[in-house]
């Protein structure tokens, strides 16, 4: 049997549709969101306003979320709006992190840091059904860096734990040695980071509740996809379908956790293909953002056309995430938990709540 603290399991269970698949909508998006708000309205990114970047996170979150089981905001920009937009029967997941700080040398390294009066006990009083948290991660990182994001992370994770929330943990990796993500050298590199977050991370020390986790590989330099099959860009192949697939699997295997796959800003086309493969690989579902509504920003500021496009195109690209991830595992057969009905809740009995 798998004990799981009263505020944790029903929580979880808000997350997820009634099988136990999350089918989840990203706009926690800040800086780049505001660099696309700037970019459409032909203007420099400090100069996009407050209510600007409300807005925009208002009206997807109202058109988008109804189709969601669950929906992540930020406390910033996005909560205040969220709390009137999402439908009573979708899950809120909040922000924990605030942009990361450079460091290193050349300051091309990332430490994560929380959003200034903003905490997990904020989180659970403010009513979230989980606190989601994002540490850049690379194994290649400096020891100093590598221990500050563990060290962030559990701190994080000790947090959801004394105040009984779900702990979703996001993990992205980035280039050190590599001018951009975007090369051939980084694409043979993101399979072995990822692993090696997925087992960091695993460990109970974390308390993670659920992994969200990028694709590990690059389909865009895959062989069947590289001759700009999703952008219009030739790449060298590195790898094949094939290979991918077994990174998946062997994803699956070193992920101890319940685990998503996020969309990393890549186009709706390349997301649906490498959530399939996620999906059939033990995934259980998506947390996805920008594959869904970034286009359409460039919309901005008509917000009637905006909420149009949304609700036709937007939509439908929900709509074929959600049929994908109808195949996922429910979180709770994940081999952590075993089963739904090895699934019980801490200290149930006559004096759980005495001992709660």
């Amino acid at each position: 049997m798998t004990g799981i603290p009263s505020g944790k399991l029903l929580n979880l269970l808000r997350l997820a549709d009634r099988a136990g698949r999350f089918k989840m909508l990203a706009i926690d998006q800040r800086d780049s969101l505001r660099a696309s708000l700037a970019k459409a309205t032909t203007r420099e990114p400090k100069q996009v306003t407050y209510e600007e970047m409300a807005t925009a996170k208002g009206v997807i979150t109202e058109v988008l979320s109804p189709h969601s089981t669950a929906t992540l905001v930020d406390p910033i920009y996005g909560w205040p709006q969220a709390v009137k937009l999402i439908p009573a029967d979708v899950g809120i997941l909040v922000a924990n992190e605030d942009s990361y700080e450079p460091a290193g040398s050349g300051g091309k390294q990332r430490k994560a840091r929380s959003i200034d009066g903003w905490s997990v006990a904020k989180a659970k009083r403010s009513g979230a059904n989980a606190v989601k948290l994002l540490v850049y991660y690379t194994p290649e990182a400096s020891a100093e860096v590598v221990a500050h994001q563990q060290r962030f992370a559990r701190t994080v994770g000790e947090e959801c734990v004394r105040e009984d929330i779900p702990f979703l943990l996001e993990l992205v990796t980035y280039p050190i040695a590599e001018a951009s993500a975007d090369t051939p050298e980084f694409a043979r590199k993101r399979p072995v980071h990822t692993l090696a977050s997925a087992r960091e991370f695993s460990k109970d020390s974390y308390h993670v509740d659920i992994l969200k986790l990028e694709f590990p590989g690059d389909l865009k330099y895959t062989r069947q996809f590289c001759q700009g099959a999703f952008d219009g860009k030739d790449r060298p192949a590195v790898y094949d379908v094939e290979q991918v697939q077994a990174f998946c699997q062997e994803l699956n295997t070193t992920a101890q956790r319940p685990w998503v796959i996020l969309s990393g800003g890549v186009a709706i086309k390349e997301f649906l293909v490498t959530l399939e493969l996620a999906v059939a690989a033990g995934a259980s579902g998506f947390l996805c953002g920008r594959a869904i509504w970034k286009d359409v920003i460039p919309k901005y500021p008509n917000v009637d056309t905006m909420r149009a496009f949304l609700a036709d195109e937007g939509a439908y690209n929900f709509a074929r995430a959600n049929a994908a991830a109808q195949r996922a595992r429910p979180w709770f057969t994940h081999p952590h938990y075993g089963d739904w009905e090895d699934v019980q809740l801490t200290g149930a009995g006559e004096r759980w709540y005495q001992d709660y």
